[in-house]
């Protein structure tokens, strides 16, 4: 039965049926075949899966970044923090990248990151001689750090459907998130060397980012709120989130007026639309999780892995090649959803750390997000670079030893992930 619905769901997505709608017609199917399960436990259980307080904190994040991606704060940070940074060869990549990492900190998406930056450099990294394919993969890898760096909707996924506490798990991405910064910027240098790219100021220019500060002060404030509020424990996720729309509401409205009351319904309704999508796939999924632990899967699975004596790094290295593999046909939270059922049980079966194997499932969807065909950066910036998307994924190409490197390094090394939450 699993192997015939499996083929029924991939037969649905290869037609284009939502990811959502594919789980939850195939997954009713199955309750319906198991006898003794009454069919209003399909209703029970997709409800009970989204009557969550961690997952309320999604909407308001979503509306959050979705605010803060309007109007001039993209343009904001990338002149303040290129004032300084486009002094050295390649200054404009490494600022592409530092703004990725403060979008990372307000938006908790990979996509809405990628988008807003690059709005407001593409242009701007083609005219000091960029090669195009470098210019639209620079933007599309940055915006990945969204999915680590708190406040990160993939976390707050995971600690939602296996019970794990969504303030610990955005500690935990601060370390690996910040590190994966570093790699690419080191990437980003080699490879500007090389291929003797960009423009090189005389000198930083002090007096600009002195004059452009105060104007970004205010948007700057935003990730010390999220991440001081949750760090110093003074509010949960869910609490902070709330309190994060609020303020980016606020920004936009009054101080950077970068948005009208008209425009700001136009935000609202998307993110609802967004919020809603994501509350649909886990919903799928958890019909997913129920019909497997009724037919003793789970179960079946943590028995083969203590028969076959597999020891943890060899499970950690068939995970991570399960999650590349698997992000090569997933969306991100398709990809959670589906899997951390599953996987949980059995790391935890092995005495790996739920939290550090958290991390590694999210540096996992992080690299699926520039994976063809289904990357969705790749189709983002394909649209704002006019660039077709075979050539975004062929200039992405490169980081991906960058983004391979980092995820060895957060698999072996637990300490990069649990530093912070010790």
């Amino acid at each position: 039965m699993i192997l015939v619905a499996l083929v029924l769901t991939l037969l649905f997505l290869a037609i284009g049926t939502h990811v959502a709608v594919a789980l939850g017609l195939v997954t009713a199917l199955l309750v319906l075949s198991i006898d003794g399960v009454p069919s209003t436990v399909i209703a029970q259980t997709a409800f009970k899966s989204v009557n969550s307080y961690s997952l309320m904190a999604i909407p308001m994040f979503v509306l959050a970044g979705n605010l803060m991606m309007r109007g001039r704060i993209a343009e904001l940070m990338v002149e303040l923090v290129g004032s300084i940074v486009r002094a050295i060869r390649g200054g404009l990549a490494q600022t592409v990248l530092i703004t990725s990492v403060f979008f990372a900190a307000v938006s908790g998406s990979s996509v809405g990151s990628a988008a807003a930056i690059g709005s407001s450099t593409v242009s701007a990294l083609r005219r000091e001689q960029y090669p195009a394919r470098f210019s639209a993969a620079i933007v599309a890898v940055g915006g990945t750090l969204g999915l680590m760096i708190p406040p990160s909707l993939g976390f707050i996924l995971i600690g939602s459907i296996v019970g794990l506490p969504v303030d610990r798990l955005f500690m935990a991405g601060i370390l690996p998130g910040l590190m994966e910064a570093a790699l690419l910027m080191i990437g980003v240098s080699v490879m500007v060397r090389r291929g003797n790219y960009g423009v090189k100021a005389a000198r930083p220019d002090w007096k600009g980012f002195r004059t452009r500060f105060p104007a970004a002060f205010p948007a700057l404030l935003m990730p010390v709120l999220v991440i001081g509020s949750i760090y110093s424990g003074f509010m949960t996720p869910t609490e902070v989130s709330a309190l994060a729309a609020a303020y980016a509401a606020l920004l936009g409205l009054l101080v950077y007026r970068s948005i009208g009351v008209s425009d700001f319904w136009a935000v609202a309704r998307e993110s609802v639309l967004q919020t809603t999508m994501i509350f649909a796939v886990v919903m799928g999924g958890s019909l997913v999780g129920f019909v497997m632990a009724r037919m003793g899967v789970s179960a079946s699975l943590v028995q083969m892995i203590s028969d076959l004596n597999m020891q943890p790094w060899m499970f950690l290295l068939a995970v991570n090649l399960i999650l590349l593999i698997l992000g090569m046909f997933l969306d991100g939270i398709a990809l959670i959803v589906l899997t951390a059922p599953l996987l949980f049980p059995l790391a935890q079966s092995l005495g790996i750390d739920p939290i550090h194997f958290a991390v590694i499932m999210v540096a996992n969807v992080e690299i699926a997000t520039l994976t063809p065909p289904i990357g969705l950066n790749l189709f983002v910036i394909s649209g704002i670079a006019r660039l077709p998307v075979h050539e975004v994924a062929r200039g992405v190409l490169p980081f991906f030893v960058v983004r391979l490197t980092g995820l060895m390094l957060i698999t072996y090394i637990p300490a990069i992930s649990l530093a912070l939450v010790r």
